[in-house]
């Protein structure tokens, strides 16, 4: 049977995935199960995504709920549940407006707009980006423009102009690229695609002074890193460095495809403007719904101070397979945010880790990704770190 559907996905579907050979069905808390029946520990959770897991029975009624009253109006109306998602997600991100977008990439494509129109509203001339190689903003045309990685961006050139690439955590090459033409800088607090690397606080600072000092706008994409994964809500709140812009998704919506992009009054004010930017289906009241809901279950279910914990516990198992295992040279991360740097090809890792029900991905170069649903237990972490040296083993 599961042949039969991926026989019939793939005479369907564009050929931009390569997918693993498992049909899923269903899932129950931190567990994942496929058409089989086989069942699988995920620490994958859907690339950062389903930070709740998967049934959470209050997460569920709200959508239920909300299919049942009201799904979509356009932009052009109010609803109560984007009223109440943008007011809660802004005071959580500590912002001051909020956009509401369908993805994390069309999150990065408002906020390099929002920075440019700001610029332009300034009359300042400024139009140039600094982003960070080994950086990944995603796959649309402005994303890939601003990603650091010359594999992503060389099929689809020419792209977006005046973006230059600096060393992350390396404040000197920052430096060397401002110009008088500088309107933001770009980057992700805890890098996710490129490797699991995670900014040194006075790297960050460093930014941010040189972004005050010259009048340039500091963005911080927190698609994946934020939403409670690093052990605060977002990244940048454990760093103390904020940012003028910040993009996010993925956890924000626990599998419902929604994304924002946040910013302080002094960008809003003079940026984006009516008519400068819009969306048909981004905040509608489906997906407004389940971003409150999942920022309500954050609160009652003390879901950050829970990372906080399992995280430092996931952090000291790694730390310790990585000082036994001969086939691991490195741990690096935050909280739930983990990354193990291999000696042996990760993809026959990963394919080995599904042979023993457990779920892992890739990140840049040879790195192993962890990115569990942030409910995860210890006994959880216990069982993933019992079936992974299974499959380094073999």
């Amino acid at each position: 049977m599961e042949n039969n559907y991926i026989k019939q996905a793939e005479e369907a579907l564009l050929h931009t995935y390569n997918r693993y050979q498992i049909v899923l069905e269903k899932g129950e808390g931190a567990y994942l199960y496929d058409i089989e029946g086989k069942k699988y520990l995920d620490f994958a959770a859907g690339i950062a995504v389903c930070s709740l897991g998967y049934g959470h029975p209050k997460y569920k009624e709200a959508l239920k709920t909300q299919i049942d009253s009201l799904m979509h109006t356009s932009n052009l109306f109010y609803s109560k549940p984007v009223a109440k998602a943008a007011h809660m997600l802004k005071e959580a991100a500590q912002m001051d407006r909020v956009f509401f977008t369908n993805s994390g990439t069309e999150a990065i494509e408002g906020a390099l707009k929002a920075a440019r129109k700001y610029a332009y509203t300034k009359g300042s001339g400024k139009y140039e980006f600094i982003a960070m190689n080994h950086s990944f903003h995603g796959r649309s045309m402005g994303a890939v423009a601003v990603t650091g990685n010359e594999h992503y961006r060389t099929p689809f050139e020419p792209l977006i102009g005046g973006v230059k690439f600096a060393e992350f955590n390396d404040l000197d090459s920052v430096k060397a690229l401002v110009t008088d033409k500088t309107c933001a800088i770009i980057l992700e607090p805890v890098q996710g695609e490129g490797g699991i690397y995670p900014a040194e606080e006075s790297f960050l600072k460093g930014v941010r002074e040189l972004c005050d000092e010259n009048d340039i706008l500091l963005i911080f994409d927190e698609i994946q890193c934020g939403m409670g994964r690093c052990g605060s809500m977002f990244a940048w709140q454990g760093y103390g460095v904020q940012p003028d812009i910040m993009a996010m998704a993925k956890a924000i919506g626990n599998g419902v495809p929604v994304g924002a992009f946040a910013m302080t009054e002094k960008v809003a004010a003079s940026s984006l403007a009516p008519g400068d930017h819009g969306t048909t289906y981004g905040g509608n009241p489906f997906v407004c719904a389940a971003v409150a809901e999942v920022l309500q279950i954050f609160e009652e279910e003390n879901i950050v101070e829970h990372v906080q914990q399992v995280g430092a516990y996931l952090e000291n198992r790694l730390e310790e397979l990585a000082k036994e295992n001969a086939f691991v040279s490195e741990r690096r991360g935050k909280g739930l945010m983990q990354g193990l740097v291999l000696k042996k090809p990760v993809g026959e890792v990963i394919v080995k880790a599904m042979q023993h029900g457990l779920i892992v991905i890739s990140a840049g170069g040879n790195v192993l990704r962890l990115v569990p649903p942030l409910i995860i237990t210890e006994a959880q972490v216990d069982e993933m770190i019992d079936k992974l040296k299974k499959a380094l083993a073999e």
